[in-house]
């Protein structure tokens, strides 16, 4: 008995760190600041001005994950919004959109792994989750792709293991010519 408590307190100890290196924390906020990404991440940011042309509507720089917080928002100052995307080591992209102030207003993601919606949504999370069950509740229960549609909240999440996608955005904090189909 006491060694088989032993041997499954051990393999937890080695599961532990394991499990906890497999999700890779974003530490973003839809409505707040964008990310801080971890070390092994790289960073893109472009600006965007809707309605311009393709050729001149953005610019694209390249930052290490270090330098990509304080430049992003100095960039977005001048136009409508900034994309800012990050790419994990694990090869799952997230793509932040940034309002003039630097605040994020839609955030969209793809990888083959399912990023930490926790984080990314900060404190819209709880509004999704009743969102979330309320959606299954009305469909029986189950699994599979989510949409909840709110006035103040939309979040489109599905995919299946090794590609997923989805998007979230704040439909009151969207800049003037921009709509939530522009949340890719």
């Amino acid at each position: 008995m006491w060694s088989r408590v032993r041997r499954a307190g051990f393999v937890m100890a080695l599961a532990l760190p394991c499990s906890l290196s497999a999700v890779q924390s974003a530490y973003a906020g839809l409505g707040g600041t964008p990310m801080t990404p971890p070390a092994d991440a790289s960073v893109s940011s472009r600006i965007v001005q809707p309605g311009a042309s393709s050729a001149t509507a953005a610019q694209s720089v390249m930052h290490s994950a270090s330098s990509a917080a304080s430049s992003s928002s100095a960039a977005s100052a001048s136009a409508s919004y900034t994309v800012r995307e990050t790419t994990f080591g694990n090869g799952t992209v997230v793509r932040e959109y940034l309002a003039a102030d630097g605040s994020v207003f839609g955030i969209a993601w793809r990888g083959p792994q399912m990023p930490d919606l926790n984080d990314l949504l900060g404190s819209y999370f709880p509004q999704y989750v009743a969102g979330v069950k309320a959606v299954r509740a009305a469909r029986g229960g189950g699994r599979g792709p989510v949409a909840v549609d709110q006035s103040s909240l939309v979040v489109r999440s599905g995919g299946h293991m090794g590609a997923f996608s989805g998007q979230a955005w704040l439909p009151p904090a969207l800049p003037a010519g921009v709509s939530g189909s522009d949340i890719q």
